[in-house]
């Protein structure tokens, strides 16, 4: 267990009227590359003077970490992965709680009996594991959990609040929200003194399944634009149309080599493109299809076109945001349900006056309308190319879109109104 330094200094301007609120935020891997969206809001939240402790299921695996990471002064703990990692420390937790919180404890045993009655699974134990080390190891008067994800950390923090009876809330997602068994999710709805989601998409979905929709609250996450250089001029840009080597459209991606990011389409659209179109892919991100892609690409003769990067830090994606002609995300519902919310990189690419290429999956029509802020298709390889190939070749168009996306991210998707919003649902739910 690792922590870092505790309280700040004085409670800043916009920080709840009633005081500092004090909790918990579970969350499943603390620091990751993939999910800057929640370090920004912690981030925020700590700006706004809420006293938190960062309580994270996983170890860090990325090699890299952001900036970001190191503005968050939160302390950080760790909870065992495995448990047989770390028994003793299972044990003195079960220990501790049979002593303190005894009836909860078995209150919390006999629901969770329940839930593996029905989710026979070695993970399902692991949680209540993690849970116990989580109720043992809080400190005395913390009084609020709120969790990223509403699958496994969701159960462990709820496993946790009910040993302790404390309150607890969560952030939904995406494959959280569409992959989590539905009798699951009415029973952690039911639970959680609040829950806000990311995308209109997901709240009508947890509201439909909620006893009172009204603890279900739409907060987009937002783009914390302080993080961010102006974007570039590009109407001053080389005015790259594919017409010739030395006119060849830059096309980026930054996305989680995983099925639902749809990069087996885009290479099979990139192959439809006509010869005589000059271009390249640079791709950011890992991912367990990182093998099966680029064998893809060879396949399909497409490898020394394309340059794939890897993980990268925040400056490194910004610096490839600036240097591109065009932006490209495939997304896609894949075979178990999982699918993107809103992702953050959509934000990104915009606050960069970069065109964007989407699909017109999940929330991703919230932010983008289709011919207005970029150009959104079905995910079919045919569709994409058509839609890659009228981009590459059209630098005018590509600066409509990028301009319309710029403004729309700087009036609509800020981060502060939901930041805002998000500390006064904790401040009433903690209270």
């Amino acid at each position: 267990m690792t922590s870092g330094p505790g309280k700040g200094g004085p409670v800043p301007p916009g920080a709840p009227s009633g005081g500092p609120v004090t909790l918990a935020v579970v969350v499943k891997g603390y620091p990751r590359l993939s999910e800057t969206f929640i370090a920004q809001e912690i981030l925020a939240l700590q700006e706004r003077g809420v006293d938190l402790a960062i309580w994270s299921l996983r170890r860090p695996t990325d090699a890299r970490r952001h900036a970001l990471h190191d503005r968050i002064t939160a302390p950080v703990h760790y909870l065992p992965e495995y448990l047989r990692d770390e028994p003793g420390r299972v044990l003195r937790a079960l220990g501790r709680l049979l002593v303190r919180h005894p009836a909860g404890l078995a209150r919390t045993a006999r629901g969770w009996l329940r839930d593996l009655m029905r989710d026979r699974t070695a993970n399902r134990g692991r949680r209540f594991g993690q849970a116990l080390v989580l109720a043992a190891e809080l400190p005395a008067a913390m009084p609020f959990l709120y969790v990223h994800f509403l699958h496994t950390p969701a159960s462990v923090g709820r496993y946790a609040a009910a040993i302790r009876g404390v309150g607890w809330g969560f952030s939904a997602h995406a494959k959280d929200i569409w992959t989590t068994p539905e009798w699951e999710k009415r029973e952690k709805l039911a639970d959680a003194r609040f829950g806000v989601t990311c995308t209109a998409v997901g709240a009508a979905h947890l509201r439909g399944l909620a006893a009172d929709p009204a603890r279900i609250d739409l907060v987009y996450h937002g783009l914390d634009l302080g993080r961010f250089p102006a974007p570039p001029d590009r109407a001053d840009a080389p005015a790259r149309d594919g017409s010739a080597p030395d006119r060849a459209v830059e096309i980026l991606s930054v996305g989680r080599l995983v099925e639902k990011k749809g990069y087996d389409r885009l290479l099979d659209a990139l192959a439809m493109l006509p010869d005589g179109l000059h271009w390249r892919l640079v791709h950011i991100g890992s991912g367990d299809l990182k093998q099966d892609l680029r064998a893809r690409a060879e396949r399909l003769g497409l490898a020394g076109r394309i340059d794939w990067r890897g993980a990268q830090d925040q400056a490194a994606v910004i610096e490839s945001l600036r240097r591109a002609d065009l932006f490209v995300l495939t997304s896609v519902v894949a075979g178990d349900g999982d699918r993107d919310g809103l992702p953050n990189v959509l934000m990104e690419a915009a606050s960069q006056r970069l065109a964007i290429l989407s699909t017109a999956v999940s929330a991703i029509p919230e932010f983008i309308a289709d011919g207005v802020h970029g150009l959104l298709t079905d995910g079919t390889p045919p569709a994409i190319a058509a839609a890659l190939e009228r981009l590459a070749t059209d630098p005018a168009l590509r600066l409509r879109l990028g301009e319309a996306a710029h403004a729309r991210l700087r009036a609509e998707f800020g981060m502060t109104a939901g930041i805002d919003r998000l500390v006064r649902r904790l401040a009433e739910a903690a209270a």
